[in-house]
């Protein structure tokens, strides 16, 4: 065989090796976030909200399964509260500095919590960049339906935060011209506006994020599925 030949069977195996590999990064699951803000509105109930509130918002996501750099998330959760400069998503303010909270689900190791805080940070962008405090705690995530986006969503972390959402109704309609306004914080696959029935963060009003919050029965949440692969 030939130097030319060997190089090229080289080659191929190596190319076959490459893209039959398993990528490094592949979850998927479900996600929810509730903010302060009506996301599901129309114009003049946006604009009557601007720069007033929408800059605290709680949001969390379920990992059915997945792995993130060789580290297995299979069944794990992590969430976030943040409290922005201004109203979240609103492009004509100026929403950072943002500071958050980060919360672990208390059943991962040492080296799933670092995990899991990598994947919050992929999934926001520079969201989470500020993260002023970390907490691990016991915390559910509930779909009560064969669908996220039509169902009852439940998540909560201690007794820190909750959420608590069920799908848009026609009672939930005020103009008769309302949409998504905003885009969800996170990365997702496929995302719908929900109802909040509950929206709660019981931080310090003096410390971490200074802030603590119920914002309970407004059309402030999205509700959704993800996937991320590299």
């Amino acid at each position: 065989m030939t130097l030319i030949s060997r190089t090229g069977v080289c080659t191929m195996a190596l190319a076959a090796a490459l893209f039959g590999a398993s990528p490094a990064i592949d979850v998927s699951g479900n996600y929810v976030e509730a903010r302060t803000a009506d996301v599901f509105t129309g114009a003049c109930f946006a604009n009557s909200e601007v720069q007033l509130v929408g800059n605290l918002a709680v949001f969390g996501w379920q990992i059915n399964k997945g792995t993130w750099n060789g580290v297995s998330l299979d069944g794990l959760k992590v969430a976030a509260a943040v409290r922005a400069n201004s109203t979240l998503g609103d492009v004509t303010g100026e929403t950072y500095p943002v500071r958050a909270f980060l919360i672990v689900d208390q059943k991962a190791n040492l080296v799933q919590r670092r995990a899991l805080r990598e994947f919050a940070q992929k999934m926001t962008g520079d969201l989470l960049q500020d993260i002023v405090r970390e907490e691990a705690l016991p915390m559910t995530f509930t779909v009560e339906g064969s669908s996220i986006h039509e169902s009852r969503v439940t998540f909560s972390a201690g007794t820190l935060a909750e959420i608590r959402t069920r799908a848009i109704q026609e009672g939930d309609h005020t103009c008769g011209h309302e949409v998504p306004w905003y885009d969800p914080l996170a990365k997702t696959d496929h995302a719908m506006a929900a109802y909040t029935l509950e929206n709660r963060f019981d931080g310090s009003p003096t410390k971490d994020l200074k802030a603590k919050w119920s914002s309970p029965l407004k059309r402030s949440a999205f509700v959704a599925t993800f996937h991320l692969t590299e």
